[in-house]
């Protein structure tokens, strides 16, 4: 299972911004659409993802896997 620092790691290798910094990190990201992207990533970066919550980060991101 993927965990909170591996989704930090690849959201800021693939150019999206983290716009807030509050309860989560909030992440956006551009697409050449114009189409805007949005995830959240926890502060507790050294757990696992939750299987329920990794299919809605794949939702969100537009990946097939993390």
């Amino acid at each position: 299972m993927p965990r909170f620092s591996d989704l930090k790691r690849r959201l800021e290798a693939e150019g999206w911004v983290c716009v807030r910094k509050t309860d989560h990190y909030y992440y956006e990201k551009v697409e050449r659409d114009g189409t805007v992207r949005k995830t959240k990533v926890s502060h507790a970066l050294h757990k696992e993802i939750p299987p329920a919550v990794v299919w809605k980060i794949l939702k969100q991101t537009g990946w097939d896997t993390i």
